[in-house]
């Protein structure tokens, strides 16, 4: 065993364990959405809550893109698209949720989405490894450029969603 071939495929467990870290959570978020407590229902009147008008309109935006971005980074499909949008979810999370509580998650705060936003970027950077689809299909579409790409496509759209959409009540 050469350290090439430890290294190779040390790097695609790596990249395969983030994608199954990352992509089922993400998954899970956008059922919960749907089929949660309160359903698309209580969603929307949540995002209502946090001032995105309309609720109902971003609580089904919201779940089609959790569980859809959730599925390509589980596959390795089209990776880094599915990490702009993941970078895009918690960008919007930042704003809106967790903004002004910090840091610290268990005070609401934004470490969490910071982390996820975070390693997304990572992943869009690295790219999926071989254990993908991107890789069966030869799309070579990640590395230092296509990270940032990420990043700029990722929060791009979640401002231009809050400019058109946030409204939060003044208290």
């Amino acid at each position: 065993m050469t350290s090439s071939y430890f290294d190779s495929h040390a790097l695609d467990l790596a990249m395969l364990l983030i994608r199954l870290a990352i992509g089922p959570m993400i998954i899970a978020h956008g059922y919960n959405k749907i089929f949660g407590a309160g359903g698309l229902t209580g969603t929307a009147n949540w995002f209502e809550g946090l001032g995105l008008k309309p609720g109902w309109v971003h609580a089904r935006v919201a779940a089609f893109t959790e569980i859809s971005v959730g599925i390509i980074i589980t596959l390795g499909l089209f990776t880094s698209f599915g990490a702009a949008g993941i970078i895009g979810l918690m960008t919007v999370a930042m704003f809106t949720d967790h903004r002004g509580k910090g840091y610290f998650v268990f005070k609401g705060g934004l470490e969490y989405v910071l982390f996820v936003a975070i390693t997304a970027a990572a992943l869009a950077s690295a790219g999926p490894g071989q254990w993908s689809l991107d890789h069966a299909f030869d799309l070579g579409w990640f590395g230092v450029r296509w990270a940032i790409g990420a990043v700029v496509l990722g929060v791009g759209a979640a401002l231009l969603m809050l400019a058109t959409s946030y409204r939060p009540v003044k208290k």
